[in-house]
């Protein structure tokens, strides 16, 4: 998987592909929603962290900071160490 969000959401159509396999018996569906879940968890937190990104720009772009925290690790950031 690469590092953008339309691969995360090709790997989440893909596992629901996988989780759609009518040839899984009851112990592989069984490891394939625990997969799922595990997987959908961590999409949420990286849909999460994208999610404040673009919030930081909007507000950048807005006016209402003048760059973004070092923390996002966005362009721009002017380190003052």
């Amino acid at each position: 998987m690469k590092n953008k969000l339309i691969d995360l959401n090709n790997h989440l159509f893909f596992q629901m592909e996988r989780l759609m396999d009518e040839e899984l018996n009851d112990e592989g569906l069984i490891r394939e929603i625990n997969r799922s879940k595990s997987v959908s968890n961590m999409a949420a937190q990286i849909i999460n962290n994208a999610n404040l990104a673009l919030k930081a720009s909007v507000a950048i772009n807005d006016g209402l900071l003048k760059e973004p925290p070092k923390m996002l690790g966005l362009n721009g950031y002017k380190d003052e160490d």
